[in-house]
């Protein structure tokens, strides 16, 4: 389906005149493609700059959106989205996208439309309008943040609402092709404030600490997945003068958990605790379980979040999903999550991944991959072997936790999502 230019003068959103950076060009939210977009829609954006498009349309004119990158959606889903009455419009597609028409159904003006990251299997639709993503309210210092995120997601879009709602809040968008040398685009144009993944983190600090050190950053924010104490002490040490944030968001609860101190998890006595407009955190059977404000669509409840967490002295750790972080050894329940804290701990590793590998008479036994400080082309002569990384385990874990293979990697893997492992 083509995009065609809307007949209709827009009334521009509160942050219409910030500054965005995009596709190699520097505009604003006025500048961008005027759409004309079916209702209900499922926008598929083959560019950064169409399904930031698809943002302001939907802020000006409320039209049912679901907005994705083309890549995440497989056939199987655009026949999903089809029945279940969403137009599949493809979005800076240099072709037409497929003309099938949807099932009829009435559109539902306001409403916005995530997919979830598939981390329990296939992506789920999840409800919400962009007064509930929008999250960060009242006057804001000014900033220019970047945006790694794929379009769509909900990280994607608490940046995405914070610069069409607030003034002086400019973006850099970071397109698929340049998240290896992010850091000279960020420096390039100022950027002051960041959110990514641990991954995301991991990645610039092994492949350009130098280049990363020179982005006058301010804020940081890490989300998405556990994030352990070694990123903070590293990102402190690179960016001892900014705030470091960690923040526990998804599309079923919206942002949940916010912390500012430096330390991994958040304090003990933030759970069970009711406060009008606030979140309210729980473990249950050693599940993290949220009822919040910023819920999805029907999700007005206590909501099981399939993650992890556990008390630790003062705080509660968050370490991995629920389905993948505990393994079995003859047994002995290992935390993945706490095992992959004890590597990224040592001083030459950059980052670690801890999974159960099937074995006999144990059931299973715990392997890992990591990737050493260092670069290709500047290689780290004490970079650790196996043998030195299984010992260093084995002085900190019981002997049931301590991985049995550890694989070396030269880079560290990441996927659209900006994760690791889901």
């Amino acid at each position: 389906m083509s995009v065609e230019t809307a007949a209709q003068t827009p009334v521009h959103p509160a942050g219409a005149d910030n500054r965005i950076v995009v596709d190699g060009a520097t505009l604003t939210w006025r500048d961008l493609p005027e759409l004309t977009l079916p209702e209900p829609v499922a926008a598929l954006a083959h560019s950064a700059r169409y399904a930031l498009a698809a943002a302001r349309h939907h802020a000006v004119h409320g039209t049912e959106l679901l907005l994705s990158t083309a890549s995440r959606v497989d056939a199987a889903m655009r026949t999903e989205l089809r029945a279940a009455g969403f137009a599949v419009t493809e979005l800076g597609a240099p072709t037409a996208g497929d003309p099938t028409a949807p099932a009829a159904r009435a559109a539902e003006s306001g409403r916005l439309w995530l997919l979830t990251s598939g981390s329990t299997g296939r992506p789920k639709r999840v409800g919400h309008t962009l007064e509930s993503l929008t999250t960060v309210r009242g006057q804001q210092p000014a900033r220019t943040w970047l945006c790694p995120y794929a379009p769509g997601t909900y990280a994607w879009w608490q940046v995405v609402t914070l610069s069409l709602t607030q003034p002086g809040q400019h973006l850099v968008v970071v397109e698929p092709d340049q998240l290896d040398d992010w850091p000279a685009l960020a420096a390039e144009h100022g950027v002051d404030a960041a959110s990514g993944t641990p991954t995301f983190w991991r990645r610039a600090l092994h492949r350009d600490p130098a280049g990363l050190a020179r982005v006058p950053l301010r804020q940081l924010t890490l989300g998405g997945e556990p994030v352990d104490q070694t990123i903070l002490d590293r990102l402190r040490e690179v960016f001892p003068a900014a705030r470091i944030s960690w923040i526990y968001a998804s599309s079923e609860v919206g942002a949940a958990i916010v912390v500012h101190d430096g330390r991994a998890g958040f304090p003990v006595d933030w759970l069970d605790r009711a406060a009008p407009g606030r979140p309210t955190i729980g473990v249950r059977d050693g599940e993290l379980v949220i009822t919040s404000p910023y819920h999805g669509a029907g999700l007005d409840g206590p909501v099981r979040t399939g993650d992890r967490a556990q008390v630790s002295g003062d705080r509660v750790l968050i370490t991995g999903r629920l389905d993948a972080d505990e393994i079995n050894v003859g047994g002995s329940k290992v935390s993945a999550g706490v095992v992959r804290d004890v590597l990224t701990a040592h001083p030459r590793v950059a980052w670690a991944r801890v999974t159960g590998r099937r074995a006999p008479l144990l059931g299973h036994m715990v392997v890992a991959e990591v990737v050493p400080t260092g670069t290709a082309s500047s290689p780290d002569e004490a970079t650790p072997d196996e043998a030195t990384l299984v010992r260093w385990c084995a002085d900190q874990l019981p002997e049931y936790a301590v991985p049995r293979r550890i694989r070396v990697l030269t880079e560290i893997p990441v996927k659209e999502t900006l994760k690791s492992d889901v």
